[in-house]
């Protein structure tokens, strides 16, 4: 009676994938929105979503544990659909916090689509099971994608780990589960194929690193920007935001760039104000931002050492220490 019910619940909800799609979507946004004001919810959904992980890597062995105690095995129909489910609940989950984060005039724009496509391809079953499941390599290159997307978003909320921690943990956790991946496609019966799995994995390794320029820092956000000439220390805030500064005022008063950061309660983030003019790189200072406050981080540095001639286009890009994007501050020097 009770496999009976299970099949039958089963049944129903791949009937409806769009339920599922739409709970993980809607649970992200609640998640996004609730560490603002009550980081313990977020932190729970959290911890909730790695639990899914946790029972996808266990499978065979509470498979066994069920065929033991109760004289059947799970169906494999619902083992698929939990898998399947889980794809849809990480993806949908971390779905707001890379929307929020990603520098849209970046390459962090295609890592967000991709996660976007993702999501999208776990609610469509006829991709999902004829296109997808059905390539073993492609499959669990899709499984360890999903899973790093969710490490990226979850490990900063559970953890309080800093953007470059949070990645490093995510990227290493990510290698790790391709290993199966890459050593069912190296079949030859040599003494080095171990050896070339293992190369190919720090390849894979070194890859992941050196893409992270174009993966979002998922838990950090500019909430407001401004450059300005006059700063309110003491309530700490912009006077004036300008959006363009003659050559001689800029010389006289220097210039102020203001940034709000919104980062999760007990984080401590190192980020850095970087100065660019004509996209060329002419200042660094870096800062310590802290989480928490739903209006975001206050944080600012002053600039009073200028070019020459300053006159044309400029940028404030905020990074993190592992120099992922957080944002940009825009401003032309005029003549």
């Amino acid at each position: 009676m009770l496999k009976r019910r299970v099949l039958r619940w089963v049944v129903w909800v791949r009937r409806h994938p769009g339920l599922v799609a739409a709970f993980g979507f809607v649970s992200g946004v609640l998640s996004f929105t609730l560490i603002e004001r009550h980081e313990g919810v977020g932190r729970v959904m959290a911890i909730g979503m790695l639990a899914g992980w946790l029972l996808l890597v266990l499978e065979r062995v509470l498979s066994q544990a069920v065929a033991t105690r109760f004289g059947h095995a799970p169906p494999p129909a619902l083992l698929r659909y939990l898998t399947q489910f889980t794809h849809q609940e990480s993806l949908f989950f971390a779905l707001p916090f890379f929307v929020a984060s990603t520098s849209w005039n970046s390459g962090q724009a295609l890592f967000s689509i991709a996660v976007a496509a993702a999501a999208l391809v776990a609610i469509i079953d006829p991709i999902y099971y004829r296109r997808l499941a059905t390539r073993r390599w492609l499959f669990l290159g899709y499984h360890t994608f999903a899973l790093f997307a969710l490490l990226l978003v979850a490990l900063p909320l559970i953890l309080r780990l800093p953007a470059m921690a949070s990645y490093q943990l995510a990227l290493g956790i990510a290698v790790l589960l391709s290993f199966p991946t890459l050593a069912g496609l190296i079949t030859l019966p040599r003494w080095w194929r171990p050896l070339l799995v293992l190369v190919l994995l720090a390849g894979l390794g070194a890859a992941g690193w050196f893409a992270r320029l174009w993966v979002p820092p998922a838990t950090l956000r500019l909430t407001e920007v401004a450059v300005t000439t006059a700063f309110d220390t003491v309530g700490r805030s912009p006077e004036l935001a300008l959006q363009r500064i003659g050559a001689a005022q800029l010389r006289e008063h220097g210039l102020y760039a203001y940034t709000a950061i919104h980062a999760p309660l007990g984080l401590s983030e190192r980020v850095r104000h970087v100065w660019l003019h004509e996209g060329r790189e002419v200042d660094s200072i870096e800062l310590e931002v802290k989480g928490g406050r739903a209006e975001g981080y206050r944080a600012w540095t002053r600039k009073l050492n200028f070019p020459e001639r300053p006159e044309g286009r400029w940028q404030v890009r905020v990074l993190t220490a592992d120099d992922r994007m957080i944002g940009t501050l825009r401003f032309q020097v005029d003549p």
